[in-house]
């Protein structure tokens, strides 16, 4: 179970990394790139995958539900403006762009700094 658990957060870190990779490299021409929402279905199917793993193990600490709130409607948002740039790529702006990478930063840093 640990193993499908780790495997499970590799492919979750792989996501979030090519929404930010490429949010971050279309600031100058401002437009959702072509695997972003990819990386974003991969990084929010594979976090409801992680909780499911951990609320199945026999691991004495239950999963901090607040936590996984708040990274989930952040995940959910990010996905959305990630449809909402591809389907209208003329609302997509320098600072919509900034906005996604910020989320997404912010995701990263909610499940690292929060203990």
């Amino acid at each position: 179970m640990e193993l499908l658990k780790n495997i499970l957060v590799v492919l979750h870190l792989i996501g979030w990394a090519i929404v930010l990779g490429g949010t971050l490299t279309h600031l100058r021409t401002p437009k959702i790139a072509v695997g972003v929402l990819h990386g974003a279905l991969t990084a929010l199917v594979t976090g409801i995958l992680i909780v499911g793993v951990a609320e199945m193990s026999d691991d004495l600490r239950d999963p901090d539900m607040a936590k996984i709130a708040v990274k989930l409607t952040v995940a959910l948002v990010v996905t959305a403006l990630v449809v909402v740039g591809q389907r209208r790529p003329e609302k997509v702006t320098t600072g919509y762009l900034a906005g996604i990478a910020g989320l997404t930063a912010a995701n990263v840093a909610v499940a690292v700094l929060w203990h």
